[in-house]
C-alpha cells in the first residue's frame, strides 16, 4: 500500500524546514535535507496519528509535482486506510471490532500509528470490511 505526501522544502543557512501542504500540522526541519526529509516521515505519521485520535477525514494527498514526496511506511499507510475505510463506514472502534470478530482493544492497536502491529493482520481487517464479513484478527 503506497501512501505519499509532497512536502515543501525551504532551505535556510542553518536549517531546511520542512511543510506539508494538505497537513498543515505537520512540521519539522532537518540541518540538512536528507535529514529533513528522514525528520518528515516521523512528522507526517504523528500527524496523521492526531487525525486518527481526533476522529477527522484523513486529507487526501495532492499530486507532488515537482515538489519533493514523503511516503508514509507501510504499516501506517495500512493502519490509515483501515480507519479512512471504517469511518466512511461509520463503524466506531466497537462496531469494528464486532465485524472483525475481536476486542475493542484489538481494534485501537490497528488504528494506531504508533502501535506496533502485524501488516498482514491490518491488511485482513481492511480486506474483511470490504468483504463485508468478520474475519478475526487477534485478540491481543
Amino acid at each position: 500500500m503506497r501512501l505519499a505526501y509532497p512536502a515543501r522544502l525551504d532551505k535556510h543557512p542553518d536549517t531546511v524546514l520542512v511543510s506539508f501542504p494538505d497537513i498543515p500540522e505537520a512540521l519539522t526541519e532537518g540541518a540538512t535535507e536528507a535529514e529533513a526529509l528522514a525528520e518528515a516521515k516521523d512528522c507526517l505519521v504523528a500527524a496523521l496519528g492526531g487525525y486518527v485520535q481526533e476522529g477527522r477525514a484523513i486529507p487526501a494527498p495532492s499530486p507532488s509535482v515537482g515538489t519533493a514526496e514523503v511516503l508514509l511506511p507501510d504499516l501506517a499507510a495500512a493502519k490509515v486506510a483501515l480507519y479512512e475505510a471504517a469511518r466512511a463506514r461509520r463503524l466506531d472502534t466497537s462496531a469494528l471490532a464486532q465485524r472483525l470478530g475481536c476486542t475493542k482493544r484489538t481494534v485501537q492497536r490497528l488504528l494506531d500509528v504508533d502501535a506496533s502491529s502485524r501488516l498482514h493482520e491490518v491488511e485482513a481487517a481492511l480486506r474483511s470490511l470490504d468483504e463485508h464479513k468478520p474475519l478475526a484478527v487477534g485478540t491481543a
